[in-house]
């Protein structure tokens, strides 16, 4: 049986045709500053889903700015097991704001599967995005992560064929993450006409919300894609303020900064609903 996340469905659902904005952090980072304080501090500041990385030693999928901040939770001891402690936590103050782990089959490997799902259920988690479990590979994994209460969230990219939209359109829940770039995370410059050429022909085969990430790197760019996608992701700019904030100021500054930042990216996907209503 599978069971779509009350959540993620409530979080679309009640977005009035705007673009839900979905921050990425890793947790663990910035080093010495507790991770729910800062989810918090971006839930305040406009963050409708929260996606968080699962920091690991081979990234591939994952640039510069990311694998640094990866390194540094490493360093300090962040586990997959403290990530589910870090949702738990996060859960004591918000019952409403969906979480997203995103990050690589070894560490789930590790823990085991059927505890992993277990562990990120009792925790809170709503959806899961394993970049290295492709839909081929993973309709099990999907099953019982739907099963319980918890959505597969699946990548797409511009060389995406048809037949893997239609695989991910079987299995994927809550949302899919369009990958808007060829490459890595903070990488290369958005071509935001063609992102909504490859939105229109994943909408064809997909009919759950679709989010965009890779490339946004400012409100303007955030507000151009908010007009063609479900969601707009952002990640590496967000984890660079958070980098240089902290290595400044010290964690309560990254906080603030963090904030500060993702708020008028906010606003700027604000304008666009207004300018559409």
């Amino acid at each position: 049986m599978t069971t779509e996340n009350v959540r993620l469905a409530t979080c679309f659902a009640g977005l009035s045709g705007r673009a839900a904005l979905i921050p990425y952090i890793t947790a663990g980072d910035p080093l010495g500053g507790p991770t729910p304080v800062l989810m918090h501090a971006l839930v305040e500041a406009g963050a409708d889903v929260i996606e968080l990385g699962v920091p690991f030693s081979d990234p591939m999928a994952d640039g510069p700015v990311i694998q640094q901040a990866g390194e540094r939770a490493i360093a300090a001891g962040t586990s997959l097991s403290g990530v589910l402690d870090i949702v738990a936590q996060f859960r004591q103050q918000d019952a409403r704001t969906p979480v997203v782990l995103m990050g690589y089959a070894n560490p789930i490997e590790c823990l085991g599967r059927e505890a992993f799902i277990a562990r990120a259920a009792e925790a809170g988690v709503d959806g899961v995005l394993v970049v290295d479990y492709t839909p081929e590979e993973s309709a099990a994994f999907a099953s019982q992560l739907s099963s319980a209460g918890l959505d597969p969230i699946y990548l797409l990219a511009p060389t995406s064929t048809e037949a893997r939209m239609l695989d991910v359109a079987r299995l994927a829940r809550g949302y899919v993450y369009y990958v808007s770039l060829k490459g890595v995370t903070g990488s290369g410059n958005l071509d935001t006409d063609d992102v909504a050429h490859h939105l229109d022909v994943i909408r064809r085969h997909i009919r759950i919300p679709i989010g965009v990430g890779f490339g946004i790197r400012d409100a303007q760019s955030a507000a151009r894609v908010a007009r063609h996608a479900d969601a707009v992701v952002i990640g590496s700019k967000l984890i660079q303020v958070i980098q240089e904030a902290s290595a400044e100021g010290g964690p309560q500054a990254a906080v603030q900064a963090a904030a500060q930042w993702l708020g008028g990216v906010r606003q700027a996907i604000e304008h666009v609903r207004e300018g559409q209503s």
